[in-house]
């Protein structure tokens, strides 16, 4: 077995930034390993993107209890790299992990019980063969749990020394502020949002992100490319038999490829060209982009292979846009009904 040597330079490359008012800071860009790293992909493959990622300075892992497939694979995966190569480092990495969606059969195995979320805590760690994660996030707002209850799951899985920070994700502007009010009488404040948000999915500009600022919380943005149709895969229409869309990935709706949306995306795909970018470069550095107070902390990237995540840590070589640009990407970037977290939510508030 060959031994892991990480690289001397791995900080000389990425900007970080420090998550809302924490001292905890995150690469720009960091690794997410909800579709690449379950029983389906190369387990060797697994383990060049993950060290290739940290030796280019992404030391912000991102995983939930579900991802796989099956669920609770990409844990395990990670568990295995840790022994075999990035365990060493384990104080230089930031490793998340969330609840909420399904998980298995029965009502404790979903939703924001104080029973799921720190049941399901155990088992992630147990998984990975970690002491604790650094962030653990409530995955998405449960209506049939009272919030208070979940945010004190999340408040004990810290004092508790399972997790450093506590998170949310998916919840809406007017639920952020209750939720961050609620962990703030507690005593643990939350740190992070973890919203989807993408040139095609914009919800996050309509309140949420003026809420993660007044409340100090960082934004760590899923999903920038839209599951795949901000790339060059679909500009002919067609979808390709090895894309998310044609193996019938769970984060695809069938009715994503419309003809409308295919037209916007044509046209994104001719911006990015004219900034000397692929369109999944531009997409990135389009979540990445200057927004003062309201700017995003960090966005989350998939990689199937070390040559997409070379590719697409290169957005953060271009996070300028002039105002042309913008109001030209405006006409095209609008809501495209591919936001497919809020049909088990419980609303947009």
């Amino acid at each position: 077995m060959d031994t892991y040597v990480a690289d001397e330079g791995r900080y000389d490359t990425l900007e970080y930034r420090s998550c809302g008012d924490s001292g905890l800071k995150l690469p720009r860009l960091s690794l997410g390993l909800w579709q690449n790293f379950g029983n389906d992909r190369d387990f060797e493959n697994q383990r060049r993107i993950l060290r290739r990622a940290f030796d280019l300075g992404v030391f912000h892992l991102d995983l939930a209890n579900n991802y796989g497939p099956p669920p609770g694979s990409a844990e395990e995966n990670l568990g295995r790299i840790l022994a075999r190569d990035l365990g060493p480092h384990r104080d230089e990495l930031v490793i998340t992990t969330k609840a909420g969606w399904v998980m298995g059969p029965g009502p404790h195995q979903r939703g924001g019980s104080r029973k799921y979320l720190l049941s399901s805590l155990d088992r992630s760690l147990s998984r990975m063969g970690l002491d604790y994660v650094d962030i653990f996030y409530s995955h998405r707002p449960d209506p049939d749990t009272p919030l208070e209850e979940t945010m004190a799951a999340l408040h004990h899985a810290v004092v508790s020394g399972r997790a450093m920070y506590a998170g949310i994700s998916s919840y809406g502007p007017s639920l952020t502020r209750r939720a961050a009010a609620i962990m703030r009488d507690l005593g643990t404040p939350l740190v992070v949002h973890q919203p989807s948000y993408s040139m095609l999915n914009r919800w996050v500009e309509d309140g949420l992100l003026a809420a993660t600022a007044d409340e100090g919380m960082g934004v760590v943005g899923f999903s920038p490319l839209a599951q795949g149709l901000l790339t060059d895969r679909y500009l002919d229409g067609t979808v390709p038999a090895d894309s998310r869309a044609g193996v019938g990935r769970p984060s695809w709706r069938d009715n994503m490829l419309t003809d409308d949306v295919l037209r916007r995306v044509r046209a994104l795909d001719q911006i990015a060209r004219e900034r000397g970018q692929t369109l999944a470069q531009m997409a990135i550095s389009w979540v990445l982009r200057d927004q003062g107070p309201r700017t995003v902390t960090t966005a989350l990237i998939g990689a199937s292979s070390v040559e997409q995540l070379e590719q697409n840590l290169r957005a953060v070589e271009s996070t300028d846009f002039t105002e042309e640009e913008l109001r030209d990407i405006d006409r095209w970037a609008v809501d495209s009904d591919i936001n497919i977290w809020w049909g088990a939510t419980a609303s947009k508030a």
